[in-house]
């Protein structure tokens, strides 16, 4: 029953677009979403959400964290034939853009490329920069795209149904990175309704990660949560191109606990204390988990634990194939496992006092 509910709800939020800086419409329908299972929902001014579930009990504030935004470009400059250049907002890789079907500020378009009959043997093995790929919206002028409405700065996402495949339980599509964990807070949400928890919940859903966390850097500096455990997926390593990575992560065998993310200058080494705290609840529960490395990608924890005078911050992450794509691949039975290690741990969370950093 979950992972039917939790696959459609993110099949519809999947589908709404919101690069970076231009989450309006995700947010909108998040907001309708958490309103019915929260004390208070708050949106601020980058479009951070705010919900807030207090427990029966006096406690904690515990932060539990997602982001809306996908990787995506934006309009750079409109050609006087009617073809849109482009700049990238987040992880866009041009081997993945070209040929691809795409959606421009609510109109429909298509990432040009050269017919292969006019392409030399050269141009068959580069792959173009970002600044040689256009977008065709089916405009002939200039002033064509300006008609529909089309102007500089205007979001451009890929266009990607979120599917199923034959095996129910392996899903694809975009926006995977990070609508699930969005859905993922949801559900937390819903799971807590008898509120037989200590303190205050706060699920936060911040804007703008995949251009530098910015979101929820403000976002963890205004709730200033004694504890937070911020949710996202995570690339993994388990296709024939990957495997002698010597980074052994995979889809369907349970959450993965980053115990080191992200580089020297922005990344974060999850504190000793909430790595033993996150394993010993998985080891009660018997669940699988993965323990993870991984240097060449981040999260929002690089951000929340510098916040303030520091903040005790734990990451919880779900494995995704072919990373920043419009094909990206995930397994439901790792979202589910994610959502009862979660319950589980903020229902307990009055013995997180004990975790002190000399023990």
């Amino acid at each position: 029953m979950f992972k039917q509910s939790f696959f459609e709800q993110l099949k519809e939020l999947a589908s709404i677009q919101g690069a970076p800086g231009q989450e309006m419409l995700v947010v909108k329908k998040l907001v309708e979403w958490f309103t019915p299972h929260s004390d208070r929902v708050e949106v601020d001014h980058m479009g951070n959400i705010y919900t807030y579930l207090h427990g029966n009990k006096p406690g904690p504030t515990v932060m539990v964290s997602a982001h809306s935004d996908e990787i995506g470009c934006v309009v750079r400059d409109i050609d006087e034939r009617g073809f849109i250049k482009i700049e990238r907002t987040g992880g866009m890789i041009e081997a993945l853009m070209v040929g691809r079907k795409v959606n421009v500020n609510g109109h429909f378009g298509v990432i040009g490329v050269k017919a292969g009959h006019l392409q030399t043997p050269e141009e068959r093995k580069k792959t173009p920069s970002i600044y040689e790929l256009y977008v065709d919206v089916g405009a002939s002028s200039k002033a064509d795209v300006k008609e529909m409405g089309i102007k500089i700065g205007d979001q451009i996402t890929y266009i990607s149904d979120l599917e199923q495949f034959s095996n129910k339980d392996l899903i694809c599509g975009k926006a995977i990175d990070n609508r699930s964990c969005c859905v993922l807070v949801l559900e937390l949400f819903k799971a807590l309704a008898n509120r037989n928890f200590s303190g205050t919940l706060v699920g936060v859903i911040a804007v703008q990660e995949e251009v530098g966390l910015r979101g929820a850097k403000v976002a963890s500096h205004k709730v200033n949560p004694d504890y937070a455990l911020v949710l996202d997926t995570i690339p993994c390593a388990d296709t024939p191109d990957s495997l002698s990575s010597g980074y052994p992560i995979g889809i369907g065998r349970g959450p993965v606990i980053p115990a080191l993310a992200g580089g020297s200058v922005r990344g974060n080494i999850m504190s000793p204390q909430m790595k033993e705290l996150i394993l010993k609840y998985a080891d009660e529960l018997d669940m699988p988990y993965q323990l993870a490395v991984m240097t060449g990608a981040t999260t929002d924890a690089a951000a929340v634990h510098l916040e303030r005078e520091g903040i005790l911050t734990g990451a919880i992450t779900f494995a995704r194939r072919y990373s920043h794509s419009p094909v990206e691949v995930a397994d439901l039975n790792d979202f589910e496992k994610g959502l009862t290690l979660l319950t589980r741990m903020v229902s307990d969370v009055e013995f997180w006092r004990d975790m002190n950093f000399i023990k």
